[in-house]
């Protein structure tokens, strides 16, 4: 108990220590009221005025950001340059750092949109942003530095060299402070590729040179990362001459910092030095600096690692091979430095902190070492596709090969994550190599790591184009021992480890590139392996983002699908899940389905498929629901064409009306009023008019729809060839039966006379021939008699691959097990032609029917006058007979009776 009340005393304390922070919730003194209360019939530059002089700071500060907008105003400018601008000059030498950083902002911006001449610029504002660079505050210092570089970009030459060039020279002298001097070096950088070479080379290169040889080493390191500006302004033969002996001296100083510096502008001047240059003094200097690093392990170590890629790709045209083979070893030793040691520090660690001798000191110069050690190994990883491209692909199993799967099995996680983020880089380089590091994806895609996942499943499609264009255009059915066979069985296997995770975007990543295995996976793998997933992750993912991007990859992967069979029971999933979903949250995600569903497929297919069951949702008892369904309402119109889709219009129609009238939700009222305005905007086109004006939107509708009934085509043409070789193999067997029999008999292989036939007789043939030609004529009446049913308004039905289910289908288990079926009768009088309602071309059930679904296979009734049996002849002979039973002459008798 005293525990508990000891506990409750410190929380209760601690509370009343964070309400001290909250502000006082008094009301405002009449004192406070009145300081803060501004005469409202004063001008804009009477208030300015007045709350410069004798307002808060935050009413100065709201003064200065207005300061561009007072200028704008030409009716005020002249006044507002005259009486405010002067103002705030005087209240800034004693204002605050807040209204410091607003001042030097908007003084930019004033030059930027040329609010103000240049000459009245650089009389007023150009004087204030000069006098404030040296504030001893040194965030204002910076600030209105930052304002400075960014002016001299805006500025002409000649108001750079009259305003700016003689304070800059000033500054750097050895008498001012270390901060005007750091200020001198970056703006004579600036101002260096400004003037002609003769101007820099007498007016800036001397104090260039003397900030170079500066005692402080924070000057002698600003100067030297300018050197890149002003060599480039001097040219080749004074750097020659003036600038690289003094990037020599920077390159060997005492302090790390400088050398850092002038390794970075050593690459950076790379691109102005000719051939000569580079071999004599830049080369050498180079290998210098990487030596001095490897042997001191210093902080020069991680930058030379960020460096060397590019330091490489600058030098390779003047390299020998030898030399370039030096590089490319070096480089070996940054991707390994540190891994022995790492084991022979712990070991160290291990052992003095058991004798209990260790120093804080100690420890922390270990950690160091290894986080620098680590990052160097990180910016190798980084450089690794630079590297690459320095030795050439040819040359990548021989030199780089060992190296690389070492970082991609590197002990710590962030080396992995960066060599993860460029693999795809490394797959582009190898070309038809790329399949000498297919066991390293896959040991990544393996990684328990997030981040190093995340690398690779976000360049997936990529790194899979490289293997399909790497000499192996083939699926995996095709190849099962391709590269793909091993690396997309464990891209599926990642989903695993990432939706354990709660990176929702990682998720969402990977839902939308597993689109991309539509290039390089087999209809069955799709069906069988992919989609299985993706359905899942639709249904069970938390977040909503990534169950769309579930669902963009399952419509777009089921375009590929061959069988009919497994893209409708697809189909009947989502109506079935979403669309008639008890949970209104599923019914929501059908609405975005259905605007995939739009964007993917053809405007043919949306209506036959999921247009009526998209308006079933009007009358959803959700509002969000009916809300989300107005804003698709004008997305529905887009895709209809009269007079084909008169139906669907009017089902629209009917929908909106219902919504308009009935409707009692104020969200919903108000969604459905903006929706209507904008279906008053859309124009339905003429199916005429179509045909002669294709729109590019058109023929993207028409390239799907061809692609739709492509996919039916080869499906029907794979059955006939089904059918074909299954009949073929029946007819193999019966050959072979009777071949059996023949043999067996030893008898003549000559066939005897079939039963009931008189062998040798002429009638016999005779009477088989007459025979056939009954059951021809029979048929051929039959087809006949099948027209006129036709004409006479009995619509043949559509016949679906599948047979309908039930309101209940059992979809989750692959097939429905068992489909209840009623057959259709289509009543065939001669008055009314009512036709029940059926399903529609997709084998979709359709909207709003309850309880059992019709089949999709109707039966004719026959009890109509004129049936089939009473119109179809029973026998036909040569000669017709007339009534009284005799034959009736022939047409060439009658003429010889004649």
């Amino acid at each position: 108990m005293g525990s508990l009340d000891a506990t409750s005393t410190s929380l209760a304390e601690d509370l009343q220590d964070l309400q001290l922070d909250r502000p006082n919730k008094g009301l405002k003194s009449v004192e406070e009221l009145e300081k803060l209360t501004v005469d409202e019939q004063l001008s804009d530059i009477e208030r300015s005025v007045y709350l410069l002089s004798s307002g808060q700071e935050v009413q100065r500060i709201s003064v200065i950001h207005n300061l561009p907008d007072l200028l704008r105003d030409t009716e005020s400018h002249d006044e507002c340059m005259r009486r405010v601008v002067p103002k705030v000059r005087e209240v800034l030498h004693v204002a605050q750092t807040e209204m410091q950083l607003a001042a030097s902002s908007a003084f930019l911006q004033i030059l930027q949109k040329n609010l103000v001449p240049i000459q009245n610029y650089s009389q007023t504002f150009l004087q204030t942003i000069l006098n404030s660079v040296d504030s001893k505050d040194p965030d204002v210092a910076s600030a209105w530095l930052d304002t400075l570089l960014d002016v001299i970009d805006l500025l002409p030459k000649e108001v750079i060299k009259k305003e700016i060039l003689g304070s800059a020279i000033a500054k750097g002298q050895l008498a001012q402070s270390v901060q005007s001097r750091l200020a001198c070096c970056r703006i004579l950088g600036k101002i260096s590729t400004k003037f002609e070479p003769f101007v820099i080379k007498k007016e800036i290169l001397p104090v260039v040179q003397s900030l170079c040889q500066d005692v402080d080493y924070e000057v002698r390191g600003c100067m030297c990362r300018q050197l890149d500006c002003v060599s480039r302004g001097l040219g080749l033969e004074a750097t020659k001459s003036a600038i690289l002996p003094e990037l020599v001296e920077l390159t060997n100083d005492e302090e790390c910092h400088v050398r850092i510096a002038g390794l970075e502008t050593v690459v950076n001047i790379l691109t102005l030095l000719d051939a000569e240059t580079c071999s004599a003094t830049i080369i050498p200097l180079v290998c210098k600096i990487c030596q001095q690093a490897v042997q001191a392990e210093d902080a020069t170590l991680p930058v030379v690692a960020t460096q060397l890629g590019k330091l490489c790709h600058g030098i390779a045209d003047n390299l020998t091979d030898e030399q370039k083979q030096w590089f490319i070893d070096y480089y070996k030793k940054l991707c390994h430095v540190g891994l022995e040691k790492n084991k022979a520090s712990s070991r160290v660690t291990m052992a003095v902190s058991d004798k209990e001798r260790t120093k804080e000191s100690d420890l922390t110069d270990i950690f160091e070492l290894e986080d620098k050690l680590v990052e160097c190994r990180k910016n190798s990883a980084f450089n690794f596709p630079a590297m690459v491209l320095f030795s050439g692909a040819k040359q990548f199993k021989q030199e780089l090969h060992v190296t690389f799967t070492h970082l991609c099995k590197d002990p710590h996680f962030i080396v992995r994550k960066t060599i993860s983020g460029g693999f795809h880089e490394v797959c582009k380089l190898l070309g038809n190599s790329a399949q000498l590091i297919q066991a390293d994806v896959v040991a990544l895609l393996k990684d328990e790591s997030i981040e190093v996942l995340k690398g690779v499943v976000s360049n997936m499609p990529a790194i899979l184009d490289c293997y399909m264009t790497s000499g192996s255009n083939h699926t995996i059915s095709e190849s099962k021992s391709g590269p793909l066979s091993d690396i997309i069985p464990a891209f599926l296997a990642s989903e695993n480890a990432i939706f354990t995770s709660n990176n929702w975007r990682l998720q969402q990543e990977l839902m939308e590139n597993m689109a991309c295995l539509i290039k390089c996976y087999s209809s069955e793998n799709l069906y069988n392996k992919v989609i299985p997933i993706l359905r899942q992750k639709l249904s069970k993912a938390r977040a909503l983002p990534v169950k769309v991007a579930a669902a963009r990859s399952l419509l777009t992967l089921t375009r590929k699908v061959k069988k009919h069979e497994q893209r409708e029971e697809i189909f009947h999933s989502l109506i079935h899940d979403f669309c008639h979903a008890r949970k209104c949250y599923w019914r929501s995600v059908f609405i975005d389905i259905c605007r995939i569903v739009i964007e993917l497929y053809s405007k043919k297919f949306f209506k036959e498929s999921f247009y009526e069951y998209l308006l079933e949702l009007h009358t959803d008892s959700v509002p969000n629901i009916r809300l989300r369904l107005c804003s698709i309402l004008p997305d529905l119109k887009r895709l209809l064409i009269l007079p084909t889709d008169r139906g669907l219009l009017q089902q629209l129609d009917a929908c909106v009306r219902k919504l308009l009238v009935s409707e009692k939700d104020r969200d919903v009222s108000e969604g459905i009023q903006d929706a209507v305005e904008e279906l008053d905007k859309i124009h339905i086109p003429m199916q005429s008019m179509t045909r002669r004006n294709f729109f590019e939107q058109d023929l993207e509708d028409q390239k799907k729809e061809e692609e739709e009934k492509l996919l039916l085509e080869n499906e029907e043409k794979e059955l006939k060839k089904e059918e074909e070789a299954a009949e073929k193999k029946k007819g193999d067997k019966r050959n072979l039966v009777s071949a059996k029999k023949g043999s067996e008999n030893g008898s003549s292989k000559i066939p005897g006379p079939r039963k009931g036939s008189r062998a040798g007789l002429p009638g016999s043939n005779t009477a088989t021939k007459s025979n056939k030609v009954q059951v021809n004529s029979n048929t051929s009446k039959q087809s006949s008699g099948e027209s006129n049913i036709n004409k006479k308004g009995v619509s043949s039905p559509k016949l679906s691959r599948l047979p309908l289910y039930s309101s209940n289908p059992n979809i989750h288990q692959g097939r429905p097990s068992s489909p209840s079926l009623i057959p259709i009768k289509a009543s065939t009088s001669g008055t009314t032609n009512k036709t029940s309602k059926t399903t529609r071309g997709s084998g979709i059930p359709a909207p709003g029917s309850a309880g059992l679904r019709r089949a999709s296979v109707p039966t004719l009734s026959t009890t109509r006058r004129g049936s089939l049996s009473g119109q179809l002849s029973t026998e036909v002979n040569p000669k017709a007979k007339s009534s009284n039973g005799a034959m009736s002459p022939s047409i060439k008798e009658r003429k010889k009776s004649r």
